[in-house]
């Protein structure tokens, strides 16, 4: 009988668990990708001159990891790591790449009247995406933003990799000017109130730097990320009745130097600074440093509304919020970055930044915000990669993991318990800027750089003790660089697509 009891008692409180357990409510996600931010451009990560109160407000109430890193030192290849939960050494797209075998990709005028010359090579259907493996879970799925992995008229765009709802650029191209003459509503071309001003235009010859009216077309009415943020908070109002996964790609801060004046005004004054009159492509700015501070700050505040959104929603105490960058900061087109010490504290110049897998290109900052269950201002060492992003949202989903992937989840790490499974290594690799491979494993950071120039060497630093990679010990540690050169054989993979084919590496061209 006291068996029969014991059973019984089990049973119920099995059911109940299990009862629980179902009626637990699935969280919100909310992934937010700034476009080149540096690492140290953030308040809670020591920036000085830039103000991001709500960004470091979202640390302050959440989690800040320093050891996260993000999918390539470029646009595409970084959203594709993201979304596919595969490094560089297995992912489809691994580098930027505009298609031109199409035609006339590069002129601006065209592309924008001819659908076919726009946006990137698409993303096969054979490769599910964060937001299909969502979406089964039974997730509305959104994506606002730049996106850059399949153009219009094909099946790679976000329609059709799992996105219920799409608002943004299609093109990265697109995206080199902040006041197109479109933009795209799922699969229709919704034309702006904005002139037709090609990118990387100069200001005229005859032009006063000093005269703002030489600067007035590049102002116009439609502020690109403007509209795509109204379309990101009407997405969150639409869905506040079901779980939501919203992808929001900003094109901020990447240029060009692009922002609304009333914010420029806010930093005018502030710095030294001289006219940029465009000799560096993009557009030309009358106040650099201001229009860039201005840029992130105004980032900061879009973030900052999407929180008030959720919370006038009642949403925000269940949502997960996560804010990343791409890749490390930029070294062209009027971007200061050397004066706002961009990557700190690692280097910012060119060849240490954006195109170049060194620390301060693929290092960023990553900010991770779940009400009652991430610890309020705490911080992390882990060390993390874009690719891991996909298994920690299907852990938190219990959505199922797709046949390949890379990553591993960091969902013990942001509810503060022990991170059982650590990566062996991390890998890159980049098939431009002269080739490029990357490899972390410990403390112990391995590069090599102009593969296409024939060089096959590789430095090895210490970055416990030299962050900066100043250092090279590949002579002094013969056993960690071997093993570092067979990582590097051993994660690659050849390339599907002929223009992202190493064939130093063995590839067969």
């Amino acid at each position: 009988m006291k068996d029969v009891l014991f059973i019984l008692i089990c049973t119920i409180f099995l059911l109940a668990c299990e009862q629980t357990k179902e009626e637990a409510p699935s969280p919100n996600i909310i992934y937010i990708l700034a476009d080149d931010l540096g690492y140290g451009e953030l308040g809670s990560y020591g920036q000085e001159l830039i103000a991001t109160p709500h960004l470091d407000a979202l640390a302050a109430n959440g989690m800040r990891f320093t050891q996260h890193y993000s999918g390539s030192p470029v646009c595409a290849p970084s959203r594709c790591v993201l979304l596919t939960g595969q490094h560089t050494g297995n992912a489809y797209i691994r580098g930027n790449d505009e298609w031109a075998a199409r035609g006339e990709v590069w002129n601006f005028a065209k592309a924008v009247e001819d659908p076919n010359l726009e946006g990137q090579r698409p993303l096969p259907d054979s490769i599910p995406t964060i937001a299909h493996l969502l979406k089964q879970k039974g997730y509305a799925t959104g994506m606002v933003g730049k996106w850059g992995l399949g153009a219009p008229l094909t099946d790679g765009i976000p329609n059709n990799r799992g996105f219920d709802f799409f608002y943004g650029y299609n093109c990265q191209r697109q995206a080199h000017t902040l006041y197109p003459k479109h933009l795209w509503k799922n699969k229709e071309k919704v034309w702006l109130d904005n002139d037709l001003i090609a990118p990387h235009q100069a200001l005229d010859s005859l032009a006063d730097p000093n005269d703002a009216m030489a600067y007035a077309k590049f102002f116009q009415k439609d502020f690109a990320p403007a509209l795509m943020h109204e379309a990101a908070l009407g997405f969150l109002e639409e869905n506040k009745e079901t779980p939501f996964f919203l992808y929001y790609a900003s094109p901020l801060p990447h240029l060009p130097l692009q922002v609304p004046q009333e914010y420029i005004d806010q930093y005018k004054g502030k710095f030294d600074e001289e006219a940029y009159v465009g000799n560096k492509g993009y557009f030309p700015a009358q106040y650099p440093r201001s229009t860039y501070a201005a840029m992130i700050t105004y980032l900061d505040q879009q973030v900052g509304e999407l929180v008030q959104k959720l919370k006038d929603l009642g949403q925000y105490e269940n949502t997960l919020i996560i804010f990343s960058s791409d890749n490390g900061p930029t070294y062209t087109g009027g971007a200061d970055t050397e004066f706002f010490d961009s990557a700190k504290p690692f280097k910012t110049t060119r060849g240490w930044g954006k195109g170049f897998t060194h620390e301060g290109g693929i290092r960023v900052p990553m900010i991770a915000s779940w009400p009652g269950k991430i610890a309020a201002a705490s911080e992390s060492e882990h060390i993390s990669a874009f690719w891991d992003v996909l298994p920690t949202l299907v852990e938190i989903t219990n959505a199922e993991l797709p046949p390949h992937y890379d990553g591993i989840s960091f969902l013990p790490t942001l509810l503060g318990k022990e991170q059982s499974e650590e990566h062996e290594y991390l890998y890159w690799e980049f098939p431009a800027y002269q080739g490029q491979q990357a490899v972390r494993m410990g403390k112990w950071k391995a590069i090599r750089k102009n593969i296409f120039k024939g060089n096959m060497d590789i430095e090895l630093f210490d970055l416990a003790l030299d962050p900066r990679e100043q250092k090279d010990l590949a002579k002094q540690e013969p056993e960690i660089l071997a093993k570092m050169e067979q990582i590097m054989i051993d994660a690659h993979t050849e390339a599907e697509i002929p223009r992202f084919k190493i064939k130093e590496l063995g590839d067969q061209k």
